[in-house]
């Protein structure tokens, strides 16, 4: 214990610089755990697919959606969940899976879905890019 105050003391800057990745890596598993929503492998996400009440929303844009996307989704922009319709409510009492192209945007949609009263919501983490890189069946209808 001794050793490492000395060290402390004789490296400020280091130990600072320690001290505040570990707050920081600290902060984000906190953030992580109190976000609300569940972060899904591809292979994580298919039995919850495969439930007969597992709603899929996609939030990519048009042109990324119309390029392939999981059987059965729901393409929904992201403008829509400003303002949910009576669709949207009624998807908020079974499971939903949050899709994008990459994975970015999808965890500002499902924290919109949570906020909404979502209770079971979860994104497919890498999004599409992940899904098809892992030669997951996608649909272009």
């Amino acid at each position: 214990m001794d050793q490492l105050i000395e060290f402390a003391a004789n490296h400020p800057m280091l130990s600072s610089g320690f001290v505040l990745v570990l707050l920081a890596l600290v902060w984000t598993e906190i953030s992580r755990r109190t976000q609300g929503f569940s972060e899904l492998t591809p292979a994580q996400a298919v039995p919850l697919i495969n439930r007969a009440d597992t709603v899929i929303l996609d939030v990519s844009a048009s042109a990324e959606y119309g390029k392939g996307h999981i059987v059965g989704a729901r393409h929904v922009p992201p403008s829509r969940l400003d303002k949910p319709d009576k669709d949207i409510q009624k998807w908020l009492s079974s499971p939903v899976l949050v899709v994008c192209k990459a994975g970015q945007a999808a965890p500002a949609a499902a924290s919109k879905l949570v906020k909404m009263g979502a209770s079971s919501v979860y994104v497919l983490k890498g999004g599409m890019t992940a899904w098809m890189a892992d030669n997951y069946p996608v649909t272009r209808k």
